[in-house]
């Protein structure tokens, strides 16, 4: 079954989501899509569900035909001062913000969300892989920071950020604990693994 191209039929609808809301270092990136009304591209999925080619081959069509996309981030700084769930709704307003045609509504992947003015807005959980148009966001975000972290990997390539683009994984946490964080690490996200039960337990 394909992605639902609207909640509404006719009314101009803006797709939102975000993406590095897990990672340790790096932006959360949000995108906002409005897509023409019959506008549709089978190819299109949750971007969790494509492989980094096929978001790379999605993301020129998607920014070549959407009515209006914008992109926008929220800083370490900024995440470790608001914490990383008002960061990413911040995010998304940012980028409804730049957005060059006005929606009428607001399509959100998720279920927590500020109101944005008086714009209103549906939260909908897993909404990247129902909805054509938070799809289309969830492509532009993720492609979007993941270009970013390349960048940043050739200033810092210790820590692997251009294959693991921030995320947590066990060779991104072994470089934090042999060089130390960055200033593009997040300090008020757990950057060494805690210590589990059983090393308390003097087994």
């Amino acid at each position: 079954m394909g992605l639902m191209k609207y909640l509404v039929a006719g009314r101009i609808e803006a797709g939102c989501d975000e993406a590095g809301r897990g990672c340790l270092a790096g932006p959360v990136t949000a995108a906002a899509v409005i897509l023409p009304p019959d506008w549709d591209n089978e190819l299109i999925n949750d971007s969790k569900q494509l492989t980094e080619r096929q978001r790379e081959k999605l993301r020129p069509v998607i920014e070549s035909e959407a009515l209006a996309w914008a992109v926008a981030m929220v800083s370490p700084d900024e995440i470790d001062r608001i914490n990383i769930l008002k960061a990413s709704i911040l995010a998304m307003h940012r980028a409804i913000d730049q957005l060059a045609v006005r929606p009428e509504a607001l399509l959100i992947d998720g279920n927590r969300f500020t109101p944005y003015h008086d714009i209103p807005h549906t939260t909908i959980v897993k909404g990247d892989g129902k909805m054509l148009s938070i799809a289309a966001a969830s492509i532009l975000a993720k492609t979007h920071r993941d270009e970013l972290m390349a960048q940043l990997a050739q200033e810092f390539p210790q820590y692997g950020w251009a294959g693991n683009k921030g995320y947590p994984t066990r060779e991104h946490r072994a470089a934090i604990r042999q060089y130390g964080p960055t200033p593009h690490h997040r300090r008020s996200f757990q950057l060494l693994e805690q210590p589990t039960l059983f090393d308390n337990l003097n087994l």
